[in-house]
């Protein structure tokens, strides 16, 4: 079935063009961004059930951005009647005319940024799903989650909780200028099920998770890593501490993705090569790691909980290729970067809802797959650790610097693995060293997209990142 387009976004849509047409009169750019986003979310425990038609992306409203003498300025609205149009016009005119006071009085210097490409296009999708999260049967999706939560329980005596979420959103969004007209709609979910074992007073937790650009018929694959995580959590409880020091080591792809996004994500955000933030900046077009090394971002790279038509500037959807066989070949942005910057917008131009601020934000970031196999990897390894389960990362894009904390390592000696884990691990490093030391990759590949990402300690979007087995050498601790 289609992800059918919101009803309010239709009924209000003749409304906003006449809005743009009269701002027109007084701004020679002006684009409307309206989204209407629904959505279910549940938590599941031994101790608690919880059900909410909200989630991280839920939200409905209108932005209208506009641009005057090299100045954008912005105005947001929680609510628009499309028969009073004029009076709208004047209501945001006028806020604007005091924000321009405000600026002249304190003798402001604004960035003179040109005005937007508005060449004419229309877009309408809407994207294929089984389920829409508001209409699906929650009572069912209780009970399965609930039911999944007491299987937990029932596999390991030591296990004290085991807790399920799952969310689900149908996304909305329309974008118009006076030569625009964009729409698109889709589905996307994401699920997590954990475990929590404890002996002699000592606790542990593992969690595995699903994710999607479907509906809530992804919650049924949450059953099917039911077992890892308990395994994990299990396997938690004896392992041992890390000697600090430099090995050599295989990532998964969850921790593939950790890095991809840690190591070259935010670095090459190009809206901090603006404000000179970003080593990357002055790296264009030079070696950042081994020929084994390429990385794509963007919402068509790969299919996952952000993958959409087109940002939230109205820049279509892209597939930029960020580093090939280790030389850093560009980064992304949204339209006012590229503009400051002489180039091409990409189509990461994302907002945290209507309310906030447009910023150079990633999609799906992913590492190339290669042709070896993980046992081939393996083998080629003297003494090392195959890295597993990530539980957050941090970089400093002006100096290169990477921290990774991973959930666990297994021990591998001459080629095999020993059977010893070791827990928790932090994963430390200069970014070229790291990268620079890839020397095998995986053929298969998987993308991760449970969880969200913030621009420094805020704004708050969904990503997914994800890439190969890599081989490569760094510090853990």
């Amino acid at each position: 079935m289609k992800a059918n387009f919101s009803p309010w976004l239709l009924h209000i849509r003749d409304g906003l063009k006449t809005l743009i047409e009269l701002l027109g009169r007084d701004y020679p750019y002006v684009s409307a961004l309206a989204t209407d986003s629904v959505g279910l979310g549940l938590s599941i425990s031994q101790h608690s059930k919880a059900v909410r038609n909200a989630t991280m992306t839920t939200e409905r409203g209108v932005v209208f951005r506009v641009w005057k003498d090299g100045l954008y300025s912005e105005y947001a609205l929680n609510e628009f009647d499309p028969a009073a149009a004029e009076a709208t016009c004047g209501q945001i005119k006028a806020a604007l005319d005091a924000q321009l006071a405000l600026l002249r009085e304190t003798g402001t210097t604004i960035y003179d940024t040109p005005v937007l490409d508005d060449e004419p296009l229309t877009l309408f999708v809407e994207k294929e799903t089984e389920q829409l999260p508001e209409t699906a049967d929650i009572k069912a999706l209780v009970e399965k989650l609930t039911a999944l939560s007491d299987r937990g329980m029932s596999l390991d005596p030591r296990t004290i909780e085991c807790f399920t979420s799952a969310q689900s959103t149908h996304i909305s969004k329309l974008f118009l200028t006076k030569n625009r007209d964009l729409s698109q709609s889709y589905v996307y979910s994401e699920g997590m099920v954990g475990v929590v074992v404890m002996e002699d007073g000592k606790n542990q937790m593992d969690y595995a998770s699903v994710s999607g650009l479907c509906g809530p018929e992804l919650f049924d694959g949450l059953a099917a890593k039911l077992d890892k995580a308990a395994a994990g959590a299990a396997e938690l409880l004896s392992a041992e501490r890390i000697e600090p020091g430099e090995y050599e080591i295989i990532t998964s792809p969850e921790v593939t993705g950790l890095i991809a996004h840690e190591a070259f994500g935010h670095g090459v955000e190009m809206d901090m090569f603006v404000k000179n933030r970003a080593l990357g900046k002055d790296y264009i077009g030079k070696r950042v790691g081994s020929e084994l090394c390429s990385m794509h971002e963007g919402a068509l790279c790969a299919e996952n909980v952000t993958s959409y038509a087109f940002d939230d500037e109205g820049v279509l959807a892209g597939d930029v290729t960020e580093i090939d066989k280790g030389i850093l070949k560009t980064g992304i942005c949204d339209a006012l970067s590229a503009l400051r910057l002489g180039v091409k917008p990409t189509g990461n131009g994302k907002r945290q809802n209507y309310a906030h601020k447009v910023y150079t934000r990633m999609t799906n970031t992913m590492f190339d797959s290669g042709d070896s196999s993980l046992e081939e990897m393996i083998a080629a390894t003297k003494r090392g650790f195959l890295l597993e389960g990530m539980e957050s990362g941090m970089e400093d894009p002006k100096h290169w610097g990477i921290q990774c904390i991973i959930k666990k390592g297994r021990e591998i000696v001459d080629g095999k693995l020993t059977g010893r884990v070791v827990a928790p691990i932090i994963l430390t490093g200069y970014v070229p060293d790291l990268l620079g030391g890839i020397c095998m990759r995986s053929r298969d590949r998987e993308v991760f997209g449970s969880g969200g990402c913030g621009k420094g300690h805020k704004e708050w979007v969904k990503v997914a990142d994800g890439g190969p087995y890599l081989k490569t050498k760094a510090r853990l601790g």
